[in-house]
């Protein structure tokens, strides 16, 4: 007997939070210091003081806030692609659309570059930049962060400048690519002003979960929360646009105020998540696709599974990130580029194929 669409996304649910809970406890273990190694100094009773101190420091304080951060950006990326695809309209769309990667990525050029006099006082030494961007020191920590936040908002509102509010979705669209190139033209120009700031920029922008804290955990937990709440009350909106504009229309939606807040929840949640992990690509765009593979639901329930999709897919390619060439690391924005675009390319051939939908 076939489940019902209600008890499939019911499994499905139930299936993500499972393996949510069990990627928590194999994030706390993977690492340049293996589980064979941090068992004995956390439980053994021959363990000197301060090696058990830091085992636990190793554990709670850099791995813990680490894995939960990438499954708290994760679930922010998922649910900003679930309403940028709502929204748009298009499979394809992903939560960078609106130009808040290009502006994220200029706000940290700007900022390394202007902090690039100060660099040898936080990193150490002249030339040492390439640590900054996800430096220790809270102080260069906060500005970067800032920075990032700043300039994807500000991109997104020039985003909504341009495309002259949000009524007309393919102008929107249109706008969005735009204020990308140009900010992705000027960020290559402040780095080939400031070559110090590359090796930085680098880092933020293949992405990374690697300093990560409980603080940036809190805020993007906070952060996702008010984003899925909001996204829940809209997808109403959601539902009646992928009707046609028309028939939204027709039942009564005020399409230009409830498009304005879709577009705050979409800004809000991909900048929070890049202003603390960097620019990492299609986790956004798969998560979405992935839940629909399985089970088509209305987007009241989409942004949910999504945003529990983008938080697995996140956290499973960070533990794959630390642990393929343990003691070394991946870079996780490659790694979900590279799995992100394979699964992209997988699914343009089946649809292409005979009988396919494209």
């Amino acid at each position: 007997m076939s489940m019902s669409v209600a008890q499939r996304g019911r499994w499905l649910g139930l299936a993500l939070v499972c393996a949510s809970l069990l990627l928590v406890p194999l994030g706390t273990a993977v690492g340049s210091v293996g589980l064979e190694n941090l068992w004995p100094a956390l439980f053994s009773e021959h363990t000197e003081p301060a090696s058990r101190a830091m085992a636990w420091q190793i554990v709670w304080d850099i791995r813990l806030p680490r894995t939960l951060g990438a499954w708290c950006a994760g679930a922010l990326l998922g649910l900003a692609g679930a309403v940028a695809q709502g929204l748009f309209r298009n499979p394809l769309a992903d939560p960078y659309l609106l130009g808040s990667a290009s502006g994220a990525s200029l706000g940290v050029a700007l900022a390394l570059a202007l902090m690039g006099g100060g660099a040898g006082m936080v990193a150490g030494s002249k030339g040492v930049i390439a640590s900054l961007i996800f430096s220790g020191h809270w102080l260069v920590r906060l500005g970067l962060t800032g920075a990032a936040f700043a300039g994807a908002v500000l991109a997104v509102l020039l985003t909504l400048a341009l495309a002259r509010g949000v009524q007309h979705t393919l102008r929107l669209l249109l706008a969005g690519v735009i204020v990308g190139v140009v900010l992705g033209a000027f960020t290559s120009l402040i780095l080939l002003l400031s070559p110090d700031s590359l090796q930085a920029m680098q880092a933020f922008l293949l992405g990374s979960t690697g300093f990560v804290g409980w603080t940036s955990c809190l805020l993007m937990a906070g952060v996702w929360l008010l984003c899925l709440l909001a996204a829940w009350a809209l997808s109403r909106v959601l539902d009646g646009l992928a009707l046609g504009e028309s028939t939204a229309h027709s039942l009564g939606l005020p399409l230009a105020p409830l498009r304005a807040a879709l577009v705050a929840v979409l800004a809000l949640a991909t900048g929070t998540a890049v202003a603390q992990t960097g620019l990492i690509a299609f986790v956004g765009l798969a998560a979405p696709h992935l839940v629909r593979a399985v089970v088509k639901v209305p987007h009241g329930r989409l942004m949910g599974l999504a945003s529990l999709m983008g938080a697995v897919l996140l956290a499973a390619a960070d533990l794959l990130a630390r642990g393929l060439i343990a003691p070394q690391e991946l870079p996780v924005g490659v790694l979900t580029a590279v799995l992100g675009g394979g699964y992209l390319l997988w699914l343009m051939r089946r649809r292409t194929g005979p009988g396919g939908l494209l």
